[in-house]
């Protein structure tokens, strides 16, 4: 008897310092993340002066790879090749797509097929046939054997003409300055290898002529939950992170890499969920192997707009393919974790990933039944039952609310106060169902990873009415 009183003792105590230790480290993000941005709202005190860089920016390639994307592909690339950017060009991949991405190119932007040289710097699915539009000459379009989004992206690389390559996302669409401000820290810093922009939800909002005329919110719950998701990634996960050079990862729907750090790295690896978190783990670990000074950055200014999914499967099948990708990215790359040079991405980075992010959703679908049981039957008082929920709960709301305050006071993305109270409403919701059942689609994917089921394209159902105007949001 007393042993069992022991172990749930033990266990209680466990459960309590883990959700602790977690929101605790949150916190502490969420704080270097305030700091960079009170330091970057100075800097734009001088926004209004001349920009001492402009028209010197490194040109950029960008890399769009495509897999049955017709419903939004022209109005994506249409928003690429309207950025206010002094040099770049468009490769948009066309990874064997089996519905007519390919046909909607071609008549869309009067493609022809153009012959030249293709070097296989990094290797990939066969090249089928190189296309150029006759209305747009920095647009090219490669038609390949489908080989999955890294080897796409693989293959973008091998035709880029530009020391700089910058990944997007076919159903993204970009602002017209994201460009501009994603490069910035190359031209301040010559180790900057990787930079990386906030993702925003896009459902709700209206698109015309393929850029963003009016921010809105979506009217689909499962999309609303995911603007506030996304706010508390982006201005105070990736943020904090970036601040100490510790961000892990960088996200696949716009970031922007060095051309030949990339191909050092070799490449995306095809055979991953997660090629875009596991490139930046790469990296991290063969530069600081090499000893050579770096930096991985994000910009919180530059903002790519994306569909999200809006119906329960999509959803669960997204965030399950997303936690095999983080399995399968910190396990391929054991090697930068307390490695002697690992200074901030193998001492804290990597650690805080696998106890809160890889095998977080074990423990806290676990606490959360052992914790409920245990006050049911009366193993544990009401006080330590509260107290638990206090932690798991009341400072999940907390971690939200700052996502969104930080987001009111850096950007003011949302400016109708109807729009504020709706995100206030979703703050409190979403700790109340939607983050508990996030982390049982978690715990479903770390199965998946441990049973190696098979790697291929995510799909998501497209609504196609970026093509015109998605409709206004609340």
């Amino acid at each position: 008897m007393m042993t069992h009183h022991l172990l749930i003792q033990f266990v209680t105590w466990f459960v309590l310092c883990y959700f602790i230790l977690l929101n605790g480290g949150y916190l502490v993000l969420n704080m270097l993340s305030l700091r960079t941005l009170h330091r970057k709202g100075q800097e734009e005190m001088l926004d209004d002066l001349p920009r001492a860089y402009s028209g010197l920016e490194p040109p950029v390639s960008i890399l769009v790879p495509a897999y049955n994307e017709e419903a939004t592909i022209a109005a994506s690339v249409r928003s690429m090749l309207q950025l206010t950017y002094s040099e770049y060009e468009v490769l948009v991949v066309n990874d064997g797509s089996k519905d007519d991405t390919l046909a909607v190119l071609k008549r869309e932007f009067g493609l022809l097929p153009f012959p030249e040289a293709y070097r296989r710097q990094i290797r990939t699915k066969d090249i089928r046939q190189v296309y150029r539009s006759t209305r747009f000459p920095n647009l090219r379009v490669i038609d390949k054997d489908n080989g999955g989004k890294a080897d796409s992206l693989n293959a973008g690389i091998n035709a880029s003409r530009y020391p700089l390559v910058c990944g997007v996302d076919a159903d993204s669409i970009l602002q017209r300055d994201s460009l501009e401000k994603v490069t910035e820290p190359f031209l301040r810093d010559p180790t900057v290898v990787a930079t990386g922009g906030t993702i925003r939800v896009a459902n709700g909002c209206e698109v015309t002529g393929g850029f963003l005329t009016k921010v809105g919110l979506p009217k689909n719950v499962w999309a609303l939950f995911q603007v506030v998701e996304y706010l508390r990634a982006f201005l105070f996960g990736r943020l904090g992170w970036s601040s100490v050079n510790g961000m892990l990862i960088i996200s696949g729907a716009f970031g922007v890499f060095r051309k030949d750090t990339v191909i050092m790295a070799g490449g995306y690896r095809p055979d991953t969920i997660g090629e875009d978190m596991e490139l930046i783990v790469r990296m991290h670990r063969l530069l600081r192997e090499k000893r050579q000074p770096y930096k991985v950055e994000f910009v919180p200014d530059p903002v790519c707009w994306t569909e999200a999914p809006e119906d329960y499967k999509t959803l669960k099948n997204q965030r399950i393919r997303w936690q095999r990708g983080l399995a399968e990215s910190l396990n391929a790359n054991w090697g930068l974790m307390f490695s002697r040079n690992g200074g901030v991405p193998g001492w804290l980075a990597f650690p805080f990933m696998l106890l809160f992010e890889w095998l977080g959703p074990l423990v806290e679908v676990g606490g959360y039944i052992f914790m409920t049981w245990s006050f049911l039957t009366g193993e544990i008082s009401w006080q330590a039952f509260t107290t638990f929920m206090f932690v798991a709960i009341g400072l999940g709301i907390l971690l939200s609310a700052s996502g969104l305050l930080l987001e009111e006071m850096s950007f003011h993305i949302y400016p109708r106060g109807k729009q504020l109270l709706a995100l206030a409403a979703v703050v409190l919701l979403e700790n109340l169902g939607y983050r508990q059942l996030n982390t049982m689609w978690r715990l479903i994917g770390l199965w998946r990873w441990v049973m190696q089921k098979e790697s291929t394209w995510g799909t998501m159902k497209r609504k196609g009415d970026w093509q015109a105007s998605t409709p206004k949001g609340p």
